[in-house]
């Protein structure tokens, strides 16, 4: 007689690969989760279900779904469940010195509370708090932490600024996103391709070009799958074709952008080559 299976544990942790300087995990909680510590990276985070608590800076935090938590590095805090339901978050940590490449000597943008409600945040932070074996490409995740350092430095009331960029090295940029749209381009390949450093490179792109590269090359990459779409290629064979990792890569990208999915869109199309 086989044995009933083993309740689920009321506690979990998962991880991510790390990525570049950046760890991603997603847990959830009852009680008491963690002593007070601290971390020597950036700590952003995300509640998803119940009343997140921390001790943080002399005061208590209190974080609901769709606020977004922000640690400094070297803040001593700690962990646990506001109510007895627990409590299910995201969290990324960043080391400073990826925020510093794009701040360029500014001083590391610091949130105060430890928890805010601000969308510039929550925005930025999105591509990062996906869920765990969600694909994160990687100038995906370069223009991710770019939108990211540059939001921390709004929400901390650094005054903005304004800069000329480099029109030749954004043009270069802009013709090798599209010649190898069907790739896995990196911002060290763009490096390579214009002479221009990545950070100053992605401010470059966003001010002649008003996007930052990735979502270009996505775009790119978008414009061949409804291609091939109207021409009846299969989702799976469009996507791989396009460069996309997967159907369901393509098609989290795809509802992103056009808030439809590609099978809904395909059938308002209609055969039509717009949308």
């Amino acid at each position: 007689m086989s044995r009933p299976p083993a309740p689920a544990p009321l506690d979990w942790v998962k991880h991510a690969e790390p990525i570049d300087g950046v760890k991603r995990m997603e847990a959830r909680f009852h009680g008491k989760a963690y002593a007070m510590h601290r971390h020597d990276t950036y700590a952003i985070g995300s509640t998803l279900a119940g009343v997140q608590s921390f001790s943080y800076r002399r005061g208590q935090c209190n974080s609901l779904p769709g606020h977004t938590m922000v640690l400094h590095p070297d803040e001593a805090h700690d962990g646990q469940a506001g109510t007895e339901e627990g409590f299910q978050y995201r969290m990324i940590y960043v080391e400073p010195a990826l925020f510093q490449a794009v701040l360029q000597g500014r001083p590391l943008p610091f949130i105060e509370g430890g928890v805010t409600t601000d969308p510039r945040l929550s925005a930025a932070a999105r591509t990062l708090l996906q869920q765990m074996d969600a694909t994160i490409e990687p100038l995906e995740h370069s223009d991710a932490i770019a939108e990211l350092a540059h939001a921390l430095d709004a929400v901390a009331g650094a005054p903005a600024r304004h800069s000329k960029g480099d029109f030749l090295a954004a043009r270069r940029a802009h013709a090798y996103l599209h010649e190898h749209r069907a790739q896995v381009v990196t911002l060290a390949d763009l490096e390579a391709a214009t002479q221009r450093d990545r950070w100053s490179l992605s401010n470059d792109f966003r001010v002649f070009y008003g996007t930052s590269p990735y979502r270009f090359q996505t775009m790119r990459r978008l414009d061949t799958v409804r291609h091939l779409l109207v021409r009846g290629s299969s989702l799976s064979d469009a996507a791989a074709a396009a460069g996309f990792a997967d159907q369901s890569h393509m098609t989290r990208h795809f509802s992103k952008t056009f808030g439809l999915t590609p099978g809904r869109w395909l059938r308002m199309a209609g055969g039509a080559h717009g949308a």
